[in-house]
């Protein structure tokens, strides 16, 4: 039984391609004798003849990676682009350190833990880059006792 210009008369009317028409196989002597765009509207009336649903890309997998990306997962070596000071610059890692160590020392003297020669002294070890970070000199002024008595 060939259905081709039922097929393309469906596919003009539901506005879809011919292979996104879905014929009922039940009722094909039913479409068979319609030949008339007519008879083929009343056939899609009745759900004989329907177009099929567009079949998209599913978004299942790329929502999985992006929760995991969120929980900080597939962050590895591997996906390490770039040298070292081109993802953060040597200047932005540096004022990340003296920041929170100048900080520090203000606040020390500002409580007056420590004098304001000590501070200095400090200061400018921290601004030679002697300290790692605030837990580096917090343990040097606790070793050197520079604390006030």
């Amino acid at each position: 039984m060939n259905l081709r210009a039922q097929r393309k008369l469906a596919a003009k009317l539901l506005k879809v391609g011919e292979n996104k028409v879905w014929i009922d196989p039940d009722n094909l002597d039913k479409v068979s004798m319609a030949i008339r765009k007519e008879d083929i509207r009343s056939l899609i009336k009745n759900k004989i003849i329907y177009a099929k649903d567009v079949v998209g890309t599913s978004r299942g997998r790329a929502r999985l990676l992006a929760k995991k990306k969120r929980k900080g997962q597939r962050r590895g070596k591997g996906k390490i682009r770039g040298a070292k000071y081109s993802r953060v610059s040597r200047k932005e890692l540096w004022m990340k350190k003296i920041r929170p160590i100048r900080r520090l020392l203000k606040d020390l003297r500002a409580r007056r833990v420590i004098t304001p020669s000590v501070y200095r002294t400090l200061y400018l070890k921290a601004k030679g880059g002697t300290f790692r970070n605030v837990a580096h000199v917090k343990t040097y002024i606790k070793e050197q006792k520079l604390t006030r008595r």
